[in-house]
């Protein structure tokens, strides 16, 4: 499939990447986003066990901006995004506590169906491996208008020809941090409702959420995220880390009965531990752009934000080089 001189290929298909798709195919200019993955999401994935969606990645999200409050209304409008808790709790070594907070919006069907609603009217291509991005600029030896990288910055890295100065010093200044998730499904559900916990302090674990309060369905199931450190000493095989998971779990819990089954998945690059510059998005005069929330908070709306900016700002700068009728 070859690539049109002027168009704009995106790299990554998760929220960044689609929402700055999205800005520049309202505009009217041509992109195309390629995502290495089976499906677009990135890490607001869901996977499906005995027929309900779990989320992997991201727990839920949080709104404050008022763009992305629209998108979230059309979200909520379509029923997949819901009202989910402003309420916490945290265990520490002083005990279990509450924690309000912001509200909390999880999506019945699984993050990763917000990202698919997105992207319902772009030219997304999945199964999409890109090899290398060089000046021109040109993605795998293509021509284009531009590129976007909405991947982690150490992923962005293995992609980009060190004479693209600019973006290689921005994507190698980005550091992240890992984890594991674990989705733990449970005969029975056999623990106080929490709805999430912040697990403070503790070697393993750093955030347990259930899954079935979440979801909306009270189905059995609990997904555990753990810390950095602990997920660094399993990335080679993380379902090596499933038994250390589920008994973490149980005993923060005090939960009877073992799970019936444990799926863990590796996320080398989970969160960026650092801000990457004062702006939302990067782009330089090689017509490279990167976006996701290593320029913000590390939030899902965070993400959106870098993309949707990026997107206007490539159109801007498209829309001025194009000679007028």
């Amino acid at each position: 499939m070859g690539v049109d001189r002027a168009r704009v290929v995106v790299v990554g298909a998760g929220i960044a990447g689609v929402a700055c798709a999205a800005e520049l195919h309202r505009a009217g200019i041509p992109v195309q986003v390629r995502e290495r993955g089976r499906v677009p999401g990135g890490r607001m994935a869901s996977k499906r066990f005995d027929g309900r969606p779990a989320d992997l990645g991201a727990a839920y999200f949080t709104v404050s901006d008022p763009g992305f409050a629209e998108v979230v209304r059309g979200w909520a409008a379509a029923g997949l995004a819901r009202e989910w808790t402003d309420t916490f709790v945290a265990y520490s070594a002083a005990g279990r506590r509450e924690v309000p907070g912001p509200m909390r919006w999880a999506a019945p069907r699984g993050l990763r169906s917000l990202v698919e609603h997105l992207a319902a009217d772009l030219p997304v291509v999945v199964d999409r491996l890109v090899l290398g991005v060089e000046p021109g600029p040109t993605v795998d030896g293509e021509p284009c208008a531009a590129v976007a990288l909405a991947v982690p910055g150490p992923q962005a890295a293995l992609l980009l020809d060190p004479a693209l100065e600019a973006a290689t010093a921005a994507v190698q200044a980005q550091r992240w941090s890992p984890t594991l998730s674990g989705v733990l499904r449970f005969p029975a559900r056999s623990w106080p409702d929490f709805r999430g916990a912040f697990v403070n302090d503790h070697p393993l674990l750093n955030l347990v959420c259930d899954d079935g309060d979440r979801r909306g369905d009270r189905a059995p199931v609990l997904v555990a995220h753990t810390t950095p450190e602990f997920a660094a000493g399993h990335l080679a095989q993380p379902t090596g880390a499933a038994r250390a998971i589920e008994e973490a779990v149980r005993d923060l819990l005090g939960l009877p009965d073992r799970a019936e089954h444990v799926h863990v998945h590796r996320w080398t690059y989970a969160k960026p531990v650092d801000r990457a510059g004062d702006g939302t998005y990067h782009l330089d005069a090689d017509g490279i752009g990167l976006a996701g929330d290593a320029f913000g908070e590390p939030r899902i709306q965070s993400a959106w934000r870098s993309g949707h900016d990026l997107g206007r700002a490539l159109t801007a700068r498209l829309t001025r080089a194009t000679p007028g009728p």
